[in-house]
């Protein structure tokens, strides 16, 4: 896909995106709370295959040139990555609530900053890793050392934004060889198919409202994803790739209004602590692009 250049299209579709996002998140907090996770992401990743066979079978050469590549243990591992965090983020909306979970969630572009060095060999400058620290300043904010720093729920988001960042990290790499269609495709299937052999021995009955609301987490998943698509066609993600912290703030709301949480005001001082040092690294990754061009900053 290439990004068009109707920004103002692109921060709208990247808002829903978000918004789509949060909901789906708020639903799988339910559903989990009632329900084994492992199922529930299970059915939820047989839907989300369908939909990206689907799609890739709609673009050139097909699902076999979208399943064609000579990488496939990185594809596969990238799929399992992101099935495990998926399983890890739900179990954190159950154990910690939405909104400090996504709070903490919000350090992962800094752990893909961080871990980019050493993983893609990239180069990252003093400003960087000060943004970074600052950030992990704000994760301490919301962890309260003392306090909440000791409970194992705390650690299950940064569990999971840690997984995350590596699946982002593995994305990248698999770019410099595959398409974008290949990617998604081995991110469909092979989660799908690991998630098969794993969350079919939790299975249990589900009422017939939760049906309901599976068939909705499903449909919002695919939704999502769509738009996301959509979101980097009218645009570039430099451009709209900092709104996708609205996931935050509507997690946030959602969790307030729909689940009754409370978060404390360390909850939003850390949040926009780590949210700043993000804007700030996304900011000098596109101001640094061009010059990369050119030769690698020492500086960045």
């Amino acid at each position: 896909m290439s990004a068009g250049n109707d920004t103002r299209r692109g921060i709208w579709l990247m808002t829903a995106t978000t918004f789509v996002f949060a909901m789906q998140d708020g639903i799988s907090r339910h559903l989990a709370g009632e329900y084994n996770v492992l199922m529930i992401v299970m059915i939820r990743y047989w839907f989300f295959a369908a939909f990206v066979m689907t799609v890739t079978s709609r673009q050139a050469g097909g699902l076999r040139q979208a399943a064609a590549t000579d990488q496939p243990l990185l594809q596969i591992s990238r799929g399992l990555l992101l099935a495990l965090e998926i399983c890890v983020m739900v179990a954190a909306f159950v154990a910690l609530g939405l909104s400090e979970s996504h709070a903490i969630f919000a350090s992962y572009p800094l752990l893909i900053a961080a871990l980019s060095g050493p993983v893609l060999g990239e180069a990252v400058g003093w400003r960087r890793w000060v943004a970074i620290g600052v950030g992990f300043i704000g994760i301490l904010v919301i962890l309260r050392p003392g306090f909440t720093v000791f409970s194992p729920a705390a650690l299950i988001p940064l569990t999971s934004a840690f997984l995350f960042a590596l699946y982002g990290l593995l994305t990248r790499l698999a770019a410099r060889r595959d398409r974008a269609a290949t990617s998604f495709f081995w991110t469909g299937v092979a989660g799908a198919v690991a998630m098969s052999c794993v969350g079919i021995w939790f299975w249990e009955p589900m009422a017939a409202p939760d049906w309901g609301w599976m068939a909705a987490l499903c449909v919002s998943g695919a939704t999502g994803h769509w738009l996301l698509i959509k979101t980097y066609e009218a645009a570039e993600a430099s451009a709209v790739q900092p709104f996708a912290y609205l996931q935050l703030v509507f997690a946030i709301a959602l969790g307030m209004v729909a689940f009754g949480e409370r978060p404390e005001p360390a909850v939003f001082l850390g949040a926009a602590v780590i949210v700043g040092a993000g804007l700030f690294t996304l900011w000098r990754e596109r101001r640094t692009a061009p010059a990369a061009l050119h030769k690698a900053p020492a500086d960045d």
